[in-house]
């Protein structure tokens, strides 16, 4: 009988980089000239995998979102990774936006990637482990199909695939 190949689907976001990209952030703030006397900040709460912008106006958010954005993004990290909330009023007519981290793979989700790995006819077994999904066949070409199909799909998170063997 042929042995069985298979790979891990996840969705995991390296929290030290995230950290790294959060004070290059911060450093930027307190450097760039239309940022600078703001009072704008970002902090990062690494326990919760929260990244929170405060800022005195929504204008000014965004800008100190975007400014985050191009550091985790020149870091490697998916901006699917975070969520991000609704502005919402802080003391002194201030504003604070919140993120959430987006770590592993929610139940539903898994459900509807199993889902649609099984409408495609693959020749492969799915498996839902907690937070992540085990994909397995016979032959490496049919589990090299499903990561393509993954690819290829938008689920609103980033997916690695991982434990290739």
């Amino acid at each position: 009988m042929a042995k069985e190949q298979s790979f891990d689907v996840v969705s995991e976001v390296d929290m030290q980089e995230i950290d790294n990209a959060v004070q290059q952030a911060a450093k930027e703030i307190a450097q760039r000239y239309d940022l600078k006397s703001t009072g704008a900040s970002v902090t990062f709460d690494k326990s919760d995998g929260k990244v929170t912008v405060a800022a005195p106006a929504e204008f000014v958010a965004k800008q100190v979102v975007d400014v985050l954005d191009s550091k985790l993004v020149r870091r490697g990290i998916d901006l699917k990774a975070l969520s991000w909330g609704d502005p919402e009023a802080a003391s002194g007519g201030s504003v604070r936006v919140s993120a959430t981290i987006v770590n592993g793979i929610e139940p539903e989700l898994a459900r509807r990637i199993n889902k649609e790995i099984r409408d495609e006819k693959f020749k492969v077994k799915v498996q839902i482990e907690g937070p992540k999904l085990r994909v397995s066949s016979p032959k490496r070409d049919v589990l090299q199909e499903v990561i393509a199909f993954l690819k290829g799909k938008d689920y609103g998170i980033p997916l690695q695939f991982t434990n290739y063997r």
